[in-house]
C-alpha cells in the first residue's frame, strides 16, 4: 500500500480511538469535565417533538446559553442522556445559537426525554470513519483517482496562479464579476481534471462558483456540490436556485429554510401520490407505536415481546417507507442538473450510479483528506474552492494531528496543483482592516474595492503591557480568562458610544467568552473565533487574553485562527492584548508594526484604572 495511504488510514484509526476516549461520559469523564470541554450539551429544553422525513424521532430544544464549541457540528454523531438510564443515539441536524435540533435512531421517543436533566453528548462516528476507511483502502484498485492521489502526494510544482489561456468565449449570467472572478469561471469551464479556486475572505468566492456551475450546466453538465457542513451546502445551493438551475439538495432536510427545502426530495414530492401512500404509512407505525406504549411501564417477559414484535413491525414499516422514498428520489436524481449534500449525504443518497461530469468541494479547507476521497470517484472532473489560510479542519487526536491529518485536502493539493485561481479583490471590510492579512498570508496580492478604501482610523490595539492585567483560569479550570481585558472593554464602550447590535465580540478562548458574557451588553454576539467563522460584524473587538511572564502565547500561535478573527470586521477593527507577551513572536510584532502604521495604538494608561 502507498505510505501516504496507509498514514491516512493511521490517522483515522487515531481519531476514531480519541473520539471514543474522549466522548465517554464514565467516572474518568464526568459531566462536568463533557461540557467544559465543550462535548456535552446540558441541560437541554425540549421545546417539540415529531417524526421526521423516514419516520425517526426528532427533538427541537433550546439551552439557557448558546454553547461555545465549534464540534457540535450539523450531522455530528451524538448520544441522548439522562442520569441512570441507557443512553440513545442519533445525530445533530442543526445547532444556531440557543436553539436546536437531533435525530434519534429508534422507534420511539424514550419515556424520559421531556424530564429534568435532559443532555446531549457527541459521539464516535463510528460511520463515517467506517466509509473513510474503506475508501482508502479500495483507492489503488481505481486506476485514475490513485494517479491523482499520487500527483498531490507527490512533489510540490509551482502553481499558474490566475495564468490565462485559451478558452470558451462566455457570456455571463453576472455582469459585475471582476476579472479574477471572471477568469476562476473561465478556468473552471475548461477545467480538465483538478482546478482551485483559492477564495480569501469577503472575494466572492459563492458568487464566483455559482456562476461557474451555471456555466456548466449551460453547456449541459450533470453537476455534484459538496461541502463539510449542511450550512455551507445550504448556502451556495440557495444562490444556484435563485440562477434558476433545477438542484436537488440531499441529506438534512429538517433544518433548511423554505428555499432550500423546496428542492429536497421530501419537498419536491411533497404533494405526489406516493407521499399519500407514505402518510398512510406513517399513521399506520404510529398506530402500532401508540399499542407498543400500552407496555411501557409493564416488565413482564410477554409484554415485553409483545411490546418487541409491535416496533418489529414499526421497523418493517419505515423500510417499506425507505423504499418507496428511493424509488421516488430515483427520478428526481436523473432530473436533476445539480446534486448537493455532504460528502457523507452524498454517499449515503447512492448518487454514484448516476455519472457526473464536475464535483465542485467548497470549503475544502475545512475538510479531512479522507472525506474529500469518499466522493472523488464520483465525477469526472473535481473543483476545490476554500481559502487554507483560515481554520483548518478540527482533529481530536493529537497524535493524528502531528501527522498531518489537521492538514485539509485544499492545503494538501495546493502545492502540487499547476491550477489555481487566487480571487484577489475583497468587498467585505475597509483597507487598513485587510491590509495585514493581505501582507503576512497572501503575499499582497489581495485588493480592495475602492469604496472601501480607508475614510479614517479603522483598526485599533489597545495594549495592557505593565498593568497587571495577568491571565487566570476560568471556573472551568481548563480555559483561560482576562478580566482586566473587559473592564477596558466596557470603558471604551462607553466612550465610544458602540452599538451593540452592530458588533460583536471574540475570543480564542471559551473561558474569555463565558466571562464577557457576564458583562458586556446583552444585544452584542459573543463567541470564539472559531464559532464565528464566516460571519461578518461592523464592529469587531478581538480579546487576545494572554499575559504572563514568560511570553507563552499557547494556540494564539495559530495564525490560521488570527487571520479568521482580524478579517471578520466591515468598519472597525479593536484588538486588545499584552504586548510584552505577545510581541516576542514575529506574526504579532508584525501585527502592532502594521497597527502603529495603519492604525491607532493605545495603551491601558489611557484609560481610567
Amino acid at each position: 500500500m502507498h505510505p501516504q495511504l496507509q498514514k491516512l488510514l493511521t490517522c483515522v484509526e487515531l481519531e476514531e480511538k480519541e473520539q471514543a476516549t474522549r466522548y465517554a461520559l464514565d467516572q474518568a469523564h464526568t459531566l462536568k469535565q463533557l461540557k467544559s470541554e465543550g462535548l456535552a450539551l446540558h441541560p437541554l429544553i425540549v421545546t417539540r417533538k415529531n417524526f421526521g422525513y423516514a419516520d425517526y424521532p426528532e427533538i427541537s430544544f433550546r439551552l439557557a446559553f448558546p454553547p461555545e464549541t465549534n464540534l457540535f457540528r450539523d450531522g455530528a454523531a451524538i448520544e441522548c442522556f439522562i442520569s441512570g438510564e441507557e443512553p440513545v443515539k442519533g445525530v445533530l441536524i442543526s445547532l444556531e445559537g440557543k436553539t436546536g435540533e437531533f435525530r434519534l435512531f429508534t422507534p420511539d421517543f424514550p419515556d424520559w426525554i421531556e424530564d429534568d436533566g435532559v443532555g446531549i453528548k457527541l459521539a464516535p462516528d463510528t460511520r463515517t470513519t467506517s466509509i473513510m476507511k474503506k475508501v482508502l483502502n479500495e483507492l489503488e484498485q481505481h486506476k485514475p483517482l490513485f494517479r491523482l492521489f499520487e500527483q498531490i502526494h507527490g512533489p510540490a510544482i509551482s502553481a499558474n496562479v490566475n495564468a490565462s489561456a485559451a478558452g470558451p468565449a462566455l457570456s455571463f449570467k453576472n455582469g459585475s464579476l471582476n476579472e479574477s472572478q471572471q477568469e476562476a469561471v473561465r478556468a473552471i469551464v475548461r477545467n480538465e481534471a483538478l482546478q482551485i479556486v483559492h477564495g480569501p475572505p469577503g472575494t466572492g468566492k459563492t458568487t464566483t462558483l455559482a456562476e461557474a456551475i451555471f456555466q456548466l450546466v449551460l453547456q449541459g453538465e450533470k453537476i455534484l456540490v459538496s461541502a463539510p457542513s449542511n450550512a455551507a451546502v445550504d448556502h451556495l445551493s440557495k444562490t444556484l436556485i435563485s440562477l434558476g438551475i433545477n438542484l436537488l439538495r440531499v441529506g438534512n432536510s429538517s433544518k433548511t429554510d423554505a428555499a432550500v427545502f423546496a428542492h429536497t426530495p421530501e419537498g419536491k414530492l411533497g404533494n405526489s401520490k406516493s407521499q399519500k401512500e407514505i402518510k398512510q404509512l406513517k399513521i399506520r407505525a404510529e398506530e402500532f407505536r401508540r399499542m407498543a406504549l400500552k407496555y411501557k411501564r409493564s416488565f413482564g417477559k410477554a409484554e415485553r415481546e409483545q411490546r418487541n414484535l409491535l416496533f418489529k413491525e414499526v421497523k418493517a414499516i419505515r423500510a417499506e417507507i425507505r423504499k418507496l422514498q428511493d424509488y421516488n428520489e430515483q427520478k428526481l436524481f436523473e432530473d436533476a442538473s445539480v446534486i448537493a449534500g455532504t460528502p457523507i449525504g452524498l454517499y449515503d443518497a447512492g448518487v454514484e450510479k448516476l455519472k457526473f461530469n464536475t464535483l465542485f468541494l467548497d470549503e475544502a479547507g475545512q475538510c479531512i483528506e479522507p472525506l474529500a476521497w469518499c466522493i472523488f470517484p464520483m465525477a469526472e472532473k473535481i473543483v476545490l474552492a476554500g481559502d487554507h489560510w483560515q481554520l483548518p479542519p478540527t482533529v481530536l487526536s493529537h497524535q493524528a494531528a502531528a501527522m498531518g491529518f489537521n492538514n485539509s485536502i485544499l492545503e494538501v493539493a495546493i502545492p502540487h496543483t499547476g491550477a489555481v485561481c487566487l480571487l484577489n479583490t475583497q468587498y467585505r471590510m475597509r483597507a487598513s482592516i485587510a491590509g495585514f492579512s493581505s501582507r503576512y498570508f497572501y503575499k499582497e496580492l489581495l485588493k480592495t474595492a475602492q469604496h472601501l478604501e480607508n475614510t479614517g482610523t479603522h483598526i485599533t490595539f489597545i495594549d495592557t503591557a505593565g498593568s497587571g492585567y495577568n491571565e487566570k483560569q476560568g471556573p472551568d479550570g481548563i480555559s483561560l480568562q482576562n478580566e482586566g481585558e473587559l473592564k477596558i472593554i466596557r470603558q471604551f464602550l462607553e466612550q465610544e458610544s458602540w452599538d451593540p447590535a452592530g458588533t460583536a465580540f471574540i475570543s480564542p478562548y471559551s473561558g474569555q467568552v463565558a466571562a464577557a458574557r457576564e458583562v458586556l451588553p446583552p444585544l452584542m454576539r459573543i463567541s470564539t473565533i472559531d464559532s464565528f467563522q464566516g460571519q461578518e460584524k461592523e464592529k469587531i473587538i478581538l480579546s487576545l487574553v494572554r499575559s504572563n511572564d514568560d511570553g507563552d502565547i499557547g494556540f494564539l500561535k495559530d495564525y490560521r485562527r488570527m487571520n479568521v478573527a482580524i478579517t471578520r470586521a466591515k468598519e472597525q477593527l479593536l484588538v486588545i492584548g499584552d504586548s510584552a507577551t505577545i510581541g516576542g513572536d514575529k506574526f504579532y510584532q508584525s501585527f502592532l508594526e502594521y497597527v502603529e502604521e495603519k492604525g491607532h495604538y493605545r495603551t491601558v494608561w489611557e484609560f481610567q484604572l
